[in-house]
């Protein structure tokens, strides 16, 4: 297990050079923050909901592979391809994180506390990019902006991926709703999207309650 960061007293050096990432929360007091707290997530969550929580360890990359697209897509508007693939938090990046994951009504909830060296820059699409379809062999789908909770000294992204893929099988579609917060050198990352049961349709995700996790795991972070 990593050792947790220890370089929130050289936050506002860091930040001389990273602005747009640090023009949140970095006035909050973030002394008591803890992604441990993620954990307590489980009663929110009752039967018949499955759910585990892990870490905090270091920052795992298969939690975070669901955000990426397959490469050798052409988007439309072309010059948003960049945009739309991008991930909350890019390759490379050191921190620790910890996860609670919940299942349950047809629909998966994985939710990611992070705490990384050094503020990470939020990837906020312009308005050009606001929604973006792409498509590659036997494949399309689309990225868009979607409503994302309003926290006081937090920067918040939604948005709604959707990908459809045809084979020897027929087509299959699949969606994922992704909500990020930023505050000083931590983030959290709601993430939902319906499991595949056989036999049935696609249940509906609730986003209202993705965004209340959103609101509240930055709450439980932040010790407040």
């Amino acid at each position: 297990m990593s050792n947790p960061p220890k370089h929130r007293a050289v936050a506002a050096v860091v930040c001389a050079g990273l602005v747009a990432a640090c023009s949140a929360g970095q006035s909050a007091d973030l002394s008591n923050a803890d992604i441990a707290r993620v954990s307590e997530l489980k009663s929110s969550f009752p039967a018949p909901y499955t759910v585990n929580s892990v870490g905090p360890a270091g920052i795992d990359p298969r939690y975070l592979t669901a955000q990426k697209l397959p490469p050798g897509l052409t988007f439309d508007p072309a010059d948003c391809g960049k945009s739309a693939g991008q991930q909350a938090i890019p390759e490379g990046v050191k921190g620790n994180m910890a996860a609670t994951t919940a299942e349950g009504d047809g629909v998966r909830y994985i939710v990611l506390a992070v705490e990384t060296s050094e503020p990470v820059p939020v990837n906020e699409p312009t308005d050009q990019c606001g929604k973006v379809t792409f498509a590659g062999p036997g494949l399309r789908g689309l990225v868009e902006v979607v409503e994302a909770p309003q926290i006081d000294g937090v920067r918040t992204v939604g948005t709604h991926r959707v990908l459809q893929t045809t084979s020897e099988q027929g087509p299959r579609t699949g969606e994922l709703y992704n909500y990020v917060a930023h505050f000083g050198t931590f983030i959290v990352i709601v993430t939902a999207n319906p499991l595949v049961v056989d036999g049935k349709p696609a249940a509906r995700v609730d986003t209202q309650r993705a965004r209340a996790l959103v609101a509240q795991t930055v709450g439980l972070v932040k010790g407040a």
